[in-house]
């Protein structure tokens, strides 16, 4: 049971890296030539695939021929004990983590951001004089349709993702990029609805890198650091450079299917059962046939 539950665990890993690379390479070409929310759409592959590692293959009925090969010195075991510690230990600090941004924002120091799963909320900054009221209004329509798109959802999906391949370095490196990709695509479908406000929505990104922290449950602004803020702003300005044809959500749908398919297709073939072993035991075993043949009578 333990070596069937470590070969899962590693079939989910490497799949889930595989899907990532692969992501990671198509996502700025789908975002130049067919939009940020097409891209960030890419981001749901590497857990569909990840998954489809679990659903049980056709059985193998050339299985049944070798018999069951006996394990190894098994250590699977210890392994899961370490893993099981790991992401106990990854839970732990996305929680303290999540404590952390919660304890600023109950004192005004936090945000702008969206904070739980199930009951999402919008969590503003205090009243300093750092929006304009324009800006504080366009930010809470960038937190609306974070809601409105289910992406504290997506976040807590990354979040577990985190957790539970805690030592896959491709995990950690696709959840960063997927953040960005996600506040990409929430700039997008904002400014759809508000194509004026292109200038003002940049300058409140501007504004808005002081206050932006981690936030494992829930969507913030700006993730730490330079380069995320240029590549939002640099994408405001990259207006009239999208297919709206169908070809963008094909292109979507026919990554996530491939890479689903991909993800089943490592699932190795399940052993027949031990009857259909046994049945398949009796009806080819060798047969040795005799065949008596009578020499003629000699002539005296």
């Amino acid at each position: 049971m333990t070596n069937d539950l470590l070969e899962a665990l590693l079939r989910v890993n490497l799949v889930a890296a595989a899907a990532v690379a692969a992501v990671l390479l198509l996502r700025v070409p789908a975002r130049r030539l067919f939009g940020p929310e097409v891209a960030y759409g890419l981001w749901a592959a590497p857990p569909l695939a990840a998954l489809a590692t679990l659903i049980p293959a056709p059985v193998d009925s050339d299985a049944a021929a070798g018999g069951l090969a006996g394990a190894a010195a098994d250590l699977s075991a210890p392994l899961l004990l370490a893993w099981a510690a790991g992401a106990a230990s990854a839970v732990a600090f996305l929680a303290w983590t999540q404590a952390r941004f919660m304890a600023a924002a109950r004192a005004g120091k936090a945000g702008p951001a969206v904070v739980g799963v199930v009951t999402p909320r919008i969590v503003m900054p205090a009243e300093e004089g750092v929006f304009t009221p324009e800006e504080r209004e366009l930010i809470r329509a960038h937190e609306r349709t974070h809601i409105a798109r289910c992406d504290p959802r997506a976040g807590a999906l990354a979040a577990a993702f985190q957790a539970l391949c805690w030592f896959n370095p491709f995990v950690h490196l696709g959840v960063r990029a997927m953040r960005l990709d996600q506040e990409l695509a929430c700039d997008a479908a904002v400014l759809r609805d508000r194509p004026r406000d292109r200038a003002l929505y940049a300058r409140t990104l501007l504004k808005s890198q002081l206050t932006a922290q981690g936030l494992p449950l829930g969507c913030y602004w700006p993730a730490g650091g330079r380069h995320p803020l240029e590549v939002r702003v640099g994408a405001l300005a990259a207006r009239g450079r999208r297919d709206d044809s169908l070809a963008g959500p094909l292109l979507l749908a026919s990554a996530i299917l491939a890479s689903a398919w991909s993800g089943w297709r490592m699932n190795p073939p399940d052993p027949p059962p031990a009857a259909m072993v046994e049945f398949w035991k009796t009806q080819h075993k060798p047969v040795m046939s005799v065949i008596l043949v009578q020499a003629p009578a000699r002539q005296p």
